[in-house]
C-alpha cells in the first residue's frame, strides 16, 4: 500500500467514526480530576473495605484511625479490581492482587495502588479526589 492510499484510507475511517474537534473537546473536558462525596465521614466507622464506590473508581478503607480511599482500577491494564472477603484486591483480567495498603501481591502488575487525596468537608462529608482517567 502506498502513502497516498494509507492517507485516504486513514481520513475515511476517522469520518466515518464520527471523530469531531466537538467530540475531541467534549473528551477533554470529562478526563478532567473529580471530586465525589462519598457521603458522611461518619458512615465509615468500622474497619474494612467499603466498596460502594467501585464504579467511581476507588475503594474507602478505614483502618483503626485512618480512614482514606485507594484506586480500584489496576496498574497493569485498567482493569476494575474486585473487593476480596480477605481485605485484599483482586484483578479478574490478568491476575494481579493487591494486599490492603494497595502493595501489589502477585504481578502482572507492578505498581502498587494509588492512595487518592481525601478530606472532610464543613459537614462532615468524606471527599474523594478522582483523577483524570
Amino acid at each position: 500500500m502506498n502513502r497516498r492510499r494509507f492517507l485516504a484510507l486513514t481520513t475515511a475511517a476517522v469520518v466515518a467514526s464520527g471523530c469531531s474537534s466537538v467530540d475531541a473537546a467534549e473528551n477533554a473536558a470529562s478526563s478532567k480530576e473529580q471530586i465525589i462525596n462519598a457521603g458522611p465521614a461518619a458512615n465509615y466507622t468500622d474497619d474494612g473495605i467499603y466498596d460502594h464506590f467501585r464504579d467511581f473508581g476507588f475503594f474507602i478503607i478505614r483502618k483503626g484511625e485512618k480512614l482514606f480511599a485507594i484506586s480500584a482500577i489496576c496498574t497493569h491494564r485498567k482493569c476494575k479490581l474486585k473487593a476480596e472477603p480477605d481485605r485484599t484486591f483482586y484483578c479478574k483480567c490478568h491476575g494481579s492482587a493487591f494486599d490492603p495498603a494497595g502493595h501489589v501481591t502477585e504481578g502482572p502488575a507492578k505498581r502498587d495502588l494509588p492512595v487518592l487525596e481525601t478530606s472532610v468537608d464543613k459537614s462532615g462529608d468524606l471527599l474523594v479526589t478522582v483523577p483524570a482517567s
